[in-house]
Order: structure tokens, then C-alpha cells, then sequence
């Protein structure tokens, strides 16, 4: 239980700059536990890059940011084989990928070729560079940040790449009190002192591994992802024509670990169904296609994963 202790600690740090962002701070730690990444979608200005920049401090982690823009190589992002003339040989030179904790920011400005480049290094946690395979530190994780789509000089993030983050969590306008309150922030209050370490991260790991998940929930977890897919026995028939694809077996795994997380910071050591329900937006809302009509109708994918989530426990 200190551990537990430690983490609401680490949140309650953060909440005295970040205002009004608790789901945006906790899924922080989440990531950083379970060692997913995050794709953070909201307007400029509400925070994002100063909560990941805090959070980096108070865990104690290296920290790089990566300012995405669409003239950006691959090779600014994960480094290149240099010709040293004095020794006559080639030499690496590592990019800022190689840190703990990586804040890809507008992810969406930049080109598919370096999107691409950054997916490697998130799927596989290794870098190629030349003929060489290089590891990425422990833990690895990236937090990446995006305009909402319809803003100017935006790319689509390919659905192969939504699908590599564990979570994608939607930052809203802070409420009129966090708003108020960010106007009393003095430049001192910026200077976070670490609260936790990587030896804390690799126990909370361990702690939160050994939540027990019953087989009736691991069967309505995957009841769940199934019932996102068109054509499966548990899909809705009332949403026919509404998804052209559903969640993939990732959406399974994270809802599992993320569940069991949610059940750790709760101070419980079994997972509940509404762990799990709790969840379901920000791991499935992003893995679902919505249909071209659906689009026009404007339905959101959030809403309706968690209200056919909802129809299967």
C-alpha cells in the first residue's frame, strides 16, 4: 500500500500546476506503469506538454521533447551513421528517441515516413540505424500529442499507428475554478522535486501484474472487443452499417492491463467490471472505424464502444 500511496502522491504534486486534467495525469501514470503509449488529442493551449514535462520530473525519468513539423526526417528522430574523416569510419549518432520518456508533440504535423520511423521504435522498443539494431532504455514510453483533425496542416494518423497506443485520452477546456486557478500559478511552484524513481516504477509493475482478473471478466473483456466487430455474434445489429471495423486483439491486452491498474489504485486487489467499463473509451474509442454514414451523423466512437461495452456485461 505505500506504493499506492506513492502514486496518488505523485498525482496529487502534479494537480498543484496542472489544473482541471486528472484523467490526462492518471493515464500518465498508467502508461508509464503498464509501459504503453498515449496519444493525447486536444486543442493548443490546455496543457498537454506541460503535463507530460511535469510528470517526467516527479518520476524521475529522462525526458526529451520532439517537436513534430512537416520538414522533419527520420532521421532527426531516431539519428544517423556519421563519416568521422579523422579516424576514417562511421560513427552513430543517436537521435532524441533514445530516453525514457518521449513527448512526440503534434504527432499529426509530421510526414508518413517519420510517423513510420517513430512506429518502429514504439512497437518493437529498438531502433535501426544502418545495418545496426539498437535497444530503447526501460521503461520506454511515448506521449504523444495531436490537434483534433481539423485543424491546418494536419496528416491522419494511419490506423495501423492508433492502434500501437494503449490509450488515446481527449483533453478538454479546463472548468471555470481549474481555470481561475491557473491564473495564481507562480514561476517558483514550476520546480518539481522527484517523487518517485525507476526502481518505484519496476515495483508498481510488479504489484500491479499480481491484480487478480476472474475468468468471468477476462470473458467480458474479450465479449467486449468482439462486440465491436461487424459480423461477429456479439456485434449489435442496431449499429449495423455504423462501424466498418472493430477494436483488434490490442484493445483486448490493454483493457486487461489497464483494468488491473485501475483495481490497484482503487485498493483492490481483484478487477471489477466497472474497472473495466471504466476504460473502454479511451483504449477502444480509437480502434474503431466509424462508416462514412456514421461520420455524417456525427456519432462518436467513444460513446459507442462504451454503450455496446455496456450491452455485453
Amino acid at each position: 500500500m505505500i506504493l499506492q500511496e506513492k502514486v496518488h502522491n505523485v498525482i496529487k504534486q502534479a494537480k498543484t500546476i496542472i489544473f482541471g486534467q486528472d484523467e490526462l495525469l492518471e493515464s500518465i501514470v498508467a502508461a508509464l506503469v503498464c509501459e504503453g503509449h498515449l496519444l493525447i488529442e486536444g486543442l493548443p493551449g490546455l496543457g498537454k506538454t506541460l503535463s507530460v514535462s511535469v510528470m517526467s520530473k516527479i518520476c524521475d525519468l529522462q525526458f526529451q521533447r520532439i517537436q513534430f513539423t512537416p520538414d522533419l526526417l527520420p532521421s532527426d528522430l531516431i539519428g544517423t551513421m556519421m563519416y568521422n574523416q579523422q579516424k576514417q569510419e562511421f560513427t552513430t549518432k543517436f537521435g532524441p528517441i533514445f530516453t525514457q520518456l518521449v513527448l512526440a508533440d503534434e504527432i499529426n504535423r509530421s510526414p508518413a515516413k517519420v510517423q513510420s520511423a517513430l512506429l518502429e521504435a514504439m512497437a518493437e522498443k529498438q531502433v535501426t540505424i544502418g545495418d545496426k539494431t539498437h535497444k530503447l532504455p526501460s521503461p520506454f514510453v511515448v506521449l504523444a500529442t495531436q490537434n483534433p483533425i481539423e485543424q491546418e496542416g494536419t496528416y491522419n494518423l494511419p490506423e495501423a499507428q492508433l492502434d500501437r497506443f494503449m490509450m488515446k485520452i481527449a483533453v478538454d477546456y479546463p472548468d471555470f475554478e481549474s481555470e481561475k486557478s491557473i491564473l495564481g500559478l507562480k514561476s517558483n511552484q514550476m520546480e518539481m522535486k522527484p517523487l518517485i524513481n525507476q526502481n518505484d516504477l519496476f515495483a508498481l509493475k510488479e504489484s500491479v501484474e499480481k491484480i487478480y482478473v476472474d475468468e468471468k471478466i477476462k470473458d467480458m473483456i474479450i465479449r467486449m472487443v468482439h462486440a465491436t466487430r461487424p459480423g461477429n455474434k456479439y456485434f449489435p445489429k442496431k449499429y449495423e452499417g455504423a462501424l466498418i471495423a472493430g477494436a483488434s486483439p490490442r484493445a483486448s491486452i490493454w483493457l486487461y492491463k489497464v483494468a488491473k491498474f485501475r483495481a490497484f489504485m482503487d485498493g483492490k486487489d481483484f478487477v471489477s467490471p466497472d474497472h473495466v467499463l471504466s476504460i473502454v473509451p479511451a483504449v477502444m474509442g480509437h480502434r474503431v472505424i466509424a462508416s462514412y454514414e456514421a461520420q455524417i451523423d456525427k456519432i462518436n466512437t467513444r460513446n459507442l464502444v462504451t454503450t455496446i461495452a455496456a450491452n455485453v456485461i
